[in-house]
């Protein structure tokens, strides 16, 4: 009997906010996969908040990932989010190698910054780590911020480059070991563009920019470019596909606010996914 495709989740654990695994789980569900999550740290909710509890489960990370090798759990992908420490990257790197197969798609979400600025927790050895961490993926998805940083360049002004620019930087991410390349959430006027980069060549894929940003659609994108791999759909038809839906759903919580609201139902967008 032909099991269920399978896709680990390296990322933390969020209990409010529609983030994280939170989101990640629902989505690749939807789409047919078995989403399988090796939290890194449980959170009341996200950072965002002005409190939150935050239980760090670096430790318990390699018990959790040898528990599953001896039970012989095997995965089709491998979808790698937040880390909070060099150490967590370098317990990823061994878990990606531990469990990687000829078969399994590894696609790793830097999640290191935004707008220019790197996030208050990173380090420059988290920086290095993270750059490490490609070399064992097959496909990354940073956001301009984060891929100037992995490349040592710095951040363009106002966040504005040209789409050679663009593939002239995911060209060097791809020589450093992803053989794909997504470079995620650029901004130009009205649209949100994503660079999709494989084979040597790249395309730049357009949507339109609706309200403002939201906690967690990062997350929704990873999800569905990763199981929708995982099931055959090629890169540019994942981000598409990807890029559809989290338009959609902004736009019905646009509609939400409003007193007249003919936006689609969400069941119906997770409907679409299929």
């Amino acid at each position: 009997m032909k099991r269920q495709k399978r896709i680990a989740l390296v990322n933390d654990v969020t209990g409010f906010g529609r983030c994280s695994v939170a989101v990640e789980l629902p989505l690749i569900s939807a789409l047919k996969v078995q989403a399988c999550p090796l939290p890194t740290a449980i959170l009341s909710c996200h950072t965002g908040f002005p409190t939150h509890f935050i239980d760090d489960y670096t430790s318990r990370m390699r018990p959790y990932m040898e528990d599953w090798q001896q039970n012989g759990v095997q995965f089709d992908g491998i979808c790698t989010g937040f880390l909070g420490s060099a150490e967590q990257i370098a317990i990823v790197a061994d878990f990606i190698r531990m469990f990687k197969q000829p078969g399994t798609r590894v696609m790793v979400d830097p999640v290191m910054g935004d707008y220019g600025k790197l996030y208050s927790s990173y380090t420059q050895e988290m920086c290095d780590g993270m750059k490490r961490l490609l070399a064992l993926a097959d496909i990354v998805t940073p956001n301009l911020t984060e891929a100037c940083r992995l490349l040592d360049r710095p951040y363009p002004a106002g966040g504005r480059v040209e789409a050679a620019e663009l593939e002239y930087m995911a060209a060097e991410l791809a020589a450093q070991g992803p053989s794909q390349v997504v470079i995620t959430g650029l901004s130009e006027g009205e649209m949100i563009e994503n660079f999709v980069y494989e084979a040597g060549r790249g395309t730049l894929l357009k949507e339109k920019k609706v309200g403002g940003d939201r906690s967690g659609s990062g997350d929704a994108f990873a999800a569905i470019v990763a199981a929708s791999l995982v099931r055959g759909a090629s890169l540019t038809d994942a981000v598409k596909k990807a890029a559809d839906f989290i338009s959609k759903c902004l736009a019905y919580a646009v509609a939400l606010d409003l007193p007249w609201n003919y936006g689609l139902p969400f069941e119906e967008y997770l409907t679409e996914l299929r």
